[in-house]
């Protein structure tokens, strides 16, 4: 579906657009846009809902939304390049687990501040990384965001 802008929104997000649309609940229509960058894939809420990470896969970045303020406040660059695309966090929300899916590694990034934590290599076209950190609680997304 197109909005008045020629954004196509659909479940809130389009890569192309390198950024993310904001989808009022109600109505379930656009509202307005977060530019994040290149590539923009997955969604993943901190443990407290203050902030969202939008990872930009072609990009390489991570960009942290303020979910009050609704603006996009940082934007994290994994260090000599990478594919960050889909993953979740730790138990404690420390850790922000990802997939490189075009570059065969997976990201550990401190939620405090962006630092790649660790850099692991994997098997190649790693697409999703499945974190459960509450067995029992509830999944939001196809990658097991958790409440």
């Amino acid at each position: 579906m197109a909005g008045r802008t020629g954004v196509r929104y659909g479940g809130g997000r389009d890569e192309g657009s390198a950024g993310r649309c904001d989808i009022d609940a109600q109505t379930f229509r656009a509202k307005g846009f977060f530019k994040t960058g290149r590539g923009t894939h997955g969604l993943y809420p901190s443990r407290d809902a203050s902030v969202m990470y939008a990872t930009n896969r072609l990009a390489g970045t991570v960009s942290v939304i303020d979910l009050e303020h609704r603006k996009v406040t940082e934007t994290w660059r994994i260090p000599g390049g990478g594919s960050p695309d889909m993953g979740g966090l730790s138990a404690d929300g420390e850790l922000l687990w990802l997939s490189g899916r075009y570059n065969a590694e997976v990201y550990a990034l401190d939620t405090d501040d962006g630092e790649l934590r660790a850099r692991i290599p994997v098997g190649a076209g790693a697409h999703g990384m499945l974190v459960w950190p509450q067995p029992g609680r509830y999944s939001l997304g196809h990658t097991g965001n958790m409440r």
